[in-house]
């Protein structure tokens, strides 16, 4: 089996996601910093391999780590080993942990945040129209990044004053480029920082998931500090940076196929079918970072051998043509059935889907009404990556936004 190499710098996500298709449903991938693993890059298969119980999340079952290869200041260090929480456990401690975060975040009660998400929605598009007339804006930094991270802040009660230091750790968090000699210290930096928020929800509760964990580990559920940490920092991380990515991709898939951004706008394609597209299309995460085979495992007619390491590559198979047919490669607002596994699958599909779709649903075709000139400011070839192997992120989305809508001449 022919090893790929994931290129830390993202140049061509699609084409390497077209290379780990051509491996087979199971491709051996070398990650930034040598480590070696597997990637499942079929749907069927990744299905298969997310509900089976022979693959688990406990890192000392990974033979590279027993052997000691995986070193501490490892870039990724963070995303394959981040502490105990419902991402690195598997069966009842789980269930227990998922089901509290879970429980916050159903369909009926993410809905109650609807009005909220449009206050942000609408506070953000007039600090849109208020920047100077003519000059390209960065759509990332100043609408798909801020509303996010308000409503996944003010979800688990966060403090705003935090969000620059969160948003500069979470840089270096995901980033193949972070310097090893500065790994440990922002993985530090990150526990103190969301230790110190934990303390303060701790000493004055308030209307918030942080201090519903609290009140839970103090009720019976025995959360640890160290899983109530954690939770609150993968809720805070996945919770903004999948939507951000969304958001972006959502925008960049419509201009670069105007027409259907025509029928979109003219009410004959649904903003529901354009998002659950460019979840497949373009999804915002190309891999997740890893579990482990307790035994060899068939995928295929290839084999994933015991006690090595799996990552999810939803690029690859978010094109699968065994899936999706010929068209695979192309967008289709209009595709349907469209049974993407784009937050995942199974017992570990992402309780924040719900979350990320009404924010996307909302601000996306608020941001359209209110700015329907919205276009590219450069070709969409000059876009460009940022070096992050798990999220599909782009450095920043040059627009320029035309006349706001009722303003034109």
């Amino acid at each position: 089996m022919t090893r790929i190499a994931l290129d830390p710098f993202v140049t061509d996500l699609d084409g390497e996601s077209a290379a780990l298709r051509a491996a087979g449903p199971l491709a051996e991938v070398e990650l930034p910093g040598g480590v070696h693993v597997y990637a499942v890059t079929r749907h069927a298969e990744a299905r298969a391999l997310l509900t089976d119980s022979r693959v688990v999340k406990d890192i000392n079952v990974w033979n590279a780590w027993q052997r000691g290869e995986i070193p501490m200041d490892w870039p990724l260090i963070g995303l394959a080993n981040p502490g105990r929480s419902m991402l690195t456990v598997d069966g009842a401690d789980h269930r227990r942990l998922r089901t509290l975060v879970a429980q916050a975040l159903t369909v009926k009660r993410v809905e109650r945040l609807r009005a909220g998400i449009e206050a942000l929605t609408n506070a953000s598009l007039e600090k849109l129209a208020a920047l100077p007339a003519g000059q390209p804006v960065d759509l990332k930094a100043e609408f798909a990044y801020p509303l996010p991270m308000n409503v996944i802040s003010e979800l688990m009660g966060v403090d705003a004053a935090d969000h620059p230091r969160l948003k500069e750790l979470f840089e270096k968090f995901f980033s193949t480029q972070t310097p090893p000699e500065e790994v440990p210290q922002m993985m530090a930096d990150l526990g103190t920082l969301f230790t110190k928020i934990v303390d303060s929800k701790r000493a004055n509760p308030g209307d918030d998931l942080t201090s519903a964990l609290i009140a839970a580990s103090e009720d019976g559920d025995h959360l640890s500090d160290e899983e109530i940490v954690n939770t609150l920092q993968l809720i805070i991380a996945a919770g903004h940076e999948t939507t951000i990515s969304l958001i972006v991709n959502v925008v960049e898939a419509l201009q670069t196929h105007p027409e259907q951004r025509k029928k979109v706008l003219n009410g004959e394609i649904g903003w529901d079918g354009v998002i659950e597209e460019t979840l497949r299309w373009n999804t915002p995460t190309s891999h997740v970072l890893i579990r482990f085979a307790t035994e060899d495992i068939e995928v295929g007619d290839q084999v994933l051998p015991k006690g090595e390491g799996l990552i999810v590559s939803f690029g690859a198979l978010g094109r699968d043509e065994e899936q999706y047919g010929p068209t695979a490669g192309e967008f289709d607002a209009t595709r349907t059935p469209n049974r993407h596994i784009a937050f995942g699958h199974g017992p570990h599909v992402c309780p924040g889907a719900a979350l990320s779709r009404l924010e996307a649903g909302i601000a996306l075709p608020a941001l359209y009404e209110r700015f329907p000139e919205l276009d590219l400011a450069v070709p969409a070839s000059e876009l460009r990556n940022k070096p992050i192997v798990t999220q599909n992120d782009l450095h920043e989305l040059p627009v320029e936004l035309g006349c706001p809508f009722g303003h034109g001449n």
